[in-house]
């Protein structure tokens, strides 16, 4: 059960553990199966070794064709993983009439070390980075070949969901330009007008969409004004919840907002793993490579992020060849 996290980039499994989240007695543990990556018994795992483009520590690196460490912190309080960079075999299915099951090699980190967040319920086995940098899953099916740059995510309300690469989304979708940082993109748009009931507000900003922040922020002096314009909107204080203000959002004037069930991506050959209804506890984590601290953040549910600088002619090329490829996941709730 990974965390899917659009806010870094590398994706990470606990894997020859010196310290790992435990697989029983945890939050998580009497719900889902969890699991430690074995790379001992897999007939395909590689190690990376120093020289590869994607190995970002090579001043940590004993020799050349070394085995490349990594090490990522987090925004979270003291929350970091560490471990080496593998490459494994993905499996995935395409998404057509004709469903045919496809093999992507992927680079990943062999996560032997976790701290803060992580040994508790942030990432209980592993976290999926799904970022603009090269060694991010979707960069790298995209390089491959595979697919479109681009790809879609669904959050069921019972916990379970899905994510596809390579969906070009619906006919009647909207488009949203990034601004993009090359020396780190990231998720990052400009906001140019926040509604509160029939209140306008024309006051520009940037957000990021960062899927493993579990609640929205806002700087002021959006904060402030939109507190201001919602004096009759707020519920009555909670003990538990350590906010000034809590406030429910009317789902169909959320952006890009469309009614959609998880289970209706397809009727027949879907593997949907832990159907377990029972509500997931949403984890304490915000996780990011850097501090965000002249962004607000948002969420982003049953959108598609498409972050190619191929043409459209390119895009439909690749898309009609190998069509949609799902993994199944179990994804945290991140309310």
């Amino acid at each position: 059960m990974v965390a899917l996290d659009t806010g870094s980039d590398l994706f990470w499994v606990p894997c020859d553990c010196g310290k790992c989240a435990p697989t029983e007695g945890a939050t998580y543990a009497s719900e889902f199966e969890l699991s430690i990556y074995n790379p001992k018994v897999s007939t395909t795992n590689k190690k990376v070794t120093c020289n590869n483009s994607l190995c970002a520590q090579r001043n940590q690196c004993l020799g050349t064709f070394s085995t490349c460490p990594y090490m990522v912190s987090y925004v979270s309080a003291q929350t970091s993983t560490s471990g080496i960079l593998m490459e494994d075999v993905m499996h995935l299915t395409t998404e057509d009439k004709n469903p045919e099951r496809v093999e992507a090699y992927v680079t990943f980190g062999c996560g032997q070390v976790q701290s803060g967040s992580f040994l508790d319920i942030a990432a209980p086995n592993g976290l999926f980075g799904l970022g603009m940098e090269k060694i991010s899953v979707p960069s790298v099916l995209a390089r491959e070949g595979l697919v479109a740059d681009s790809f879609s995510m669904c959050f069921g309300h019972d916990g379970v969901g899905r994510i596809s690469f390579g969906d070009k989304g619906s006919s009647d979708q909207e488009e949203t330009p990034f601004n993009l940082n090359p020396s780190h993109p990231n998720y990052n748009i400009t906001v140019t007008r926040v509604r509160v009931g029939t209140t306008l507000i024309d006051d520009e900003f940037t957000a990021l969409f960062d899927t493993g922040t579990s609640f929205t922020y806002l700087v002021d002096p959006m904060y402030t004004t939109v507190s201001e314009s919602a004096q009759d909107k707020r519920h009555s204080p909670d003990s538990r919840i350590p906010f000034e203000y809590c406030y429910d959002m009317r789902e169909k004037l959320v952006l890009a907002w469309k009614k959609f069930d998880c289970y209706d991506i397809e009727e027949t050959n879907t593997t949907v793993a832990g159907t377990n209804k029972t509500a997931a506890v949403a984890p304490a984590m915000a996780a990011g490579i850097k501090t965000h601290n002249n962004s607000s953040e948002l969420h982003k549910t049953n959108q598609t992020i498409s972050k190619s600088n191929s043409s459209p002619n390119q895009i439909s090329k690749t898309v009609d060849v190998w069509s949609f490829f799902r993994f199944v996941f179990i994804l945290l709730p991140l309310v």
